[in-house]
């Protein structure tokens, strides 16, 4: 079985190779932006052309949710129209295509937890360009799996824990917000649930559509940040306390508007592929690794 990831050198994708390697009959070709332009149409039929994967997983996006504001037609070229590329060369060889999409789609207003039927209706250009991308695969390739996630974190790469524990080094206060709650989301774990949907799909299950996939339980960023930083007193990464003053979006203004809440249902996902939420604690359990 072919195998091509896009992004690898993403914080999802790099935990995707990782675990792709050690599956035996999987031919495994990842590709960074310098090695597949996916907005570039003939480049992309022409790599898939010549490797011919039985499966396409797209984690390459335009993720710089604020800079996205001001480059809307960039964040669209990488998040619409290269997914859109993809979906049809995968169409074109009777290929599946895995695209990872994000929170951002809904407008983050629900009192409930977000269920794939539910509408749709970002309030930032990030969202908007992800949310069209969505729509780009579902129309160019019937055999794809949309999996939306959430918060994603990992030892590499830049996200909320590696950023909590760098401005830790140098203050002994730091102020996160507490009014947008959503599930931190472990990109071990999606990882793992990409391919565990990838074996059972192989297999014949052929469950496509839109899924949820992100972690639990659902908290404030807040409640993560401080659950990081007790951690990391607990075993030696930080010297003293960190002091967590609570804060609201109000008072920390940002170009992009952040969903209030991010919270995703995961019982699809649960029901058809057998899979459990991410359990971002239990993830957390060797904070130094992300301190690095």
């Amino acid at each position: 079985m072919n195998i091509l990831v896009t992004g690898k050198n993403g914080q999802i994708a790099r935990c995707l190779v990782k675990q792709l390697n050690t599956l035996p009959d999987v031919t495994l070709l990842a590709l960074d932006r310098d090695q597949l332009d996916i907005t570039d149409p003939i480049r992309v039929n022409k790599v898939i052309a010549e490797f011919s994967p039985n499966i396409i997983i797209n984690a390459a996006a335009y993720t710089a949710v604020d800079n996205a504001e001001q480059e809307s037609a960039l964040a669209y070229a990488v998040n619409r129209d290269g997914p859109f590329n993809l979906a049809v060369a995968a169409n074109n060889i009777n290929a599946i295509i895995i695209h990872i999409s994000t929170d951002y789609v809904f407008a983050g207003d629900s009192l409930a937890a977000y269920v794939e039927t539910d509408n749709t209706e970002p309030q930032s250009e990030y969202g908007r360009s992800k949310l069209a991308g969505e729509q780009a695969v579902a129309r160019a390739c019937s055999q794809h799996i949309i999996l939306r996630t959430s918060w994603a974190f990992a030892e590499h790469g830049h996200n909320f824990v590696n950023t909590m524990l760098r401005l830790a080094k140098t203050k002994t206060s730091i102020g996160v917000v507490a009014d947008q709650f959503g599930g931190p989301t472990y990109a071990g774990d999606i990882a793992n649930a990409i391919v565990t949907i990838v074996k059972q799909l192989v297999d014949g299950h052929q469950a496509y559509g839109i899924y949820h996939y992100s972690g639990f339980p659902h908290v404030s960023w807040h409640v993560f940040a401080t659950k990081i930083f007790d951690l990391a007193l607990a075993q030696g990464v930080l010297k003293q306390p960190i002091q967590v003053p609570h804060i609201t979006t109000l008072d920390y203004p940002t170009p992009a508007k952040r969903p209030a809440n991010s919270r995703l249902n995961c019982d699809k996902i649960n029901q058809e592929f057998g899979l459990v939420q991410s359990d971002w604690q239990a993830a957390l359990v060797n904070i130094e690794e992300y301190s690095r």
